[in-house]
C-alpha cells in the first residue's frame, strides 16, 4: 500500500467529516477521550500522543442496546457510515479481539457486523507512551502495523499518510488534492520517531521477564494465593472491565414497553459479585480473589487456547483507571516468582 502526505491535519478532517460522522481524542484534563468532531469549532483537533482512556468498543459494541421484540423480531438498527481518529496499536488489537469473539465460528452478532462495516478507522503513531503501558510485552508497539485504513505519523511539517486498506486506497484518490508525494527525509523523520517511542517501551518494561509464558504460567499457578493478596487492594469499582477494549462480557434483561416486550443487552463484568450466580441463589465465585483469578484465567490463558491470541493487549487502561491497587503487571510479576520459588525448592531437593 501507498504512503501520500498531508501538511495540515485540519483539512484532512473535514473531508472525512463530509462523508461521515467522526469521532476524535479531546483531552480532558490529563487524559483523552472521544467526541464528535466539529469543523466550527475553536479549540483544534489535537494529534494524541497515546490511547484515548475510553475503549473503542463502545463504537462496536455500545454500553446498552436493543437485542430483540417479542411479538416481532426486531431487525439490527440503519448504521451509516462514521470514523474514528486517533487509534492506537493496541486498539486495532482489540478490534482483532472482539472480531474473534462476535464475527467468528457458529455465531455472527449482527449489530456488531453492521457496525463493523460501517467503521473507518484511522490510526495515529504513539509518540510519548505512558508509565503504565506494556503493549510491546504483549505483541505490540507504538504504532500501528495492521487493521488500519489510514494511519496518521507527525512528522516535520505535516503527517505522512500510510494506506491499509481498500477503503482507505479510495479516500485517498477521491481526495487527491489534500495530499501529494512525502518530502525527502519524512520516511526517515517518522521512523526515527518510532524508534525512539519503542525504546521508551522497552526501558520501561524490561524488567517484566516471567519464567514462562504467559499462558502456561497461568495454568500452572491457578490455585496461587497471590490472586487473594491481590485482592484485598481491589474495591470492586469494576473500572478495569469497563475500560478495557477487549473485555466482551454482557448480560440480557426483559423489559416492558407500551406495546412489546424488548430484551436490552448491557455491558457485564467478571469481578461484579452477582456475575456467576446461578438459579437457586448458589455463586461459584463469591469470593474476590476467585473473581480476580477468573478475570485473568480470560485474559492470559482461556482466551488464547481457544483463539490462539491473547486478549489483554497491554494497553494499561485498568491500571488507570483502578480505584484501588490492583496492577496486572505486579501480579504477574509475583506469579512468576512463585514459579521460580517452585523451581529453585525442586532443584534443591
Amino acid at each position: 500500500m501507498e504512503t501520500v502526505f498531508t501538511a495540515e491535519l485540519e483539512p484532512f478532517l473535514n473531508a472525512v467529516a463530509g462523508r461521515m460522522s467522526l469521532y476524535v481524542p479531546k483531552k480532558v484534563g490529563e487524559y483523552y477521550v472521544y467526541s464528535r468532531y466539529d469543523a466550527e469549532a475553536a479549540c483544534p483537533v489535537e494529534f494524541s500522543n497515546i490511547r484515548t482512556c475510553t475503549p473503542v468498543k463502545e463504537y462496536l459494541f455500545p454500553l446498552q442496546e436493543l437485542a430483540a421484540v417479542f411479538p416481532d423480531p426486531v431487525e439490527p438498527p440503519e448504521i451509516k457510515p462514521f470514523a474514528v481518529f486517533g487509534l492506537k496499536d493496541c486498539d486495532l488489537r482489540s478490534i482483532e479481539v472482539l472480531d474473534k469473539v462476535f464475527l467468528e465460528d457458529d455465531f455472527e452478532d449482527p449489530f456488531y457486523v453492521a457496525r463493523r462495516d460501517n467503521m473507518f478507522i484511522i490510526s495515529t503513531d504513539c509518540f510519548d507512551p505512558a508509565e503504565s503501558c506494556f503493549c510491546n510485552i504483549m505483541g505490540g508497539g507504538p504504532f500501528p502495523q495492521k487493521g488500519f485504513d489510514l494511519n496518521l505519523s507527525q512528522v516535520e511539517g505535516g503527517f505522512l499518510v500510510e494506506v491499509g486498506s481498500k477503503k482507505g486506497q479510495e479516500f485517498v484518490a477521491n481526495n487527491a488534492q489534500l495530499f501529494t508525494a512525502p518530502p525527502e527525509d519524512a520516511v526517515e523523520q517518522r521512523d526515527k520517531i518510532r524508534a525512539e517511542a519503542k525504546s521508551t517501551l522497552e526501558k520501561q518494561n524490561a524488567r517484566l521477564e516471567w519464567e514462562k509464558p504467559i499462558g502456561r504460567m497461568m495454568h500452572e499457578t491457578r490455585e496461587s494465593q497471590v490472586y487473594d493478596e491481590e485482592a484485598k487492594s481491589c474495591v470492586e469499582c469494576q473500572a478495569c472491565t469497563r475500560v478495557c477494549p477487549t473485555c466482551h462480557c454482557f448480560f440480557l434483561y426483559d423489559t416492558k414497553q407500551a406495546d412489546y416486550f424488548g430484551k436490552m443487552k448491557m455491558w457485564d463484568g467478571c469481578m461484579r459479585m452477582s456475575y456467576a450466580a446461578v438459579a437457586g441463589g448458589e455463586n461459584p465465585r463469591k469470593l474476590l480473589g476467585g473473581r480476580l483469578r477468573h478475570r485473568l484465567m480470560h485474559k492470559f490463558a482461556y482466551f488464547f487456547d481457544r483463539y490462539g491470541i491473547d486478549m489483554c493487549v497491554g494497553c494499561g487502561r485498568c491500571i488507570d483507571a483502578e480505584s484501588g491497587a490492583v496492577d496486572i503487571r505486579r501480579i504477574l510479576d509475583k506469579l512468576s516468582e512463585e514459579l521460580r520459588d517452585k523451581k529453585k525448592a525442586k532443584v534443591a531437593r
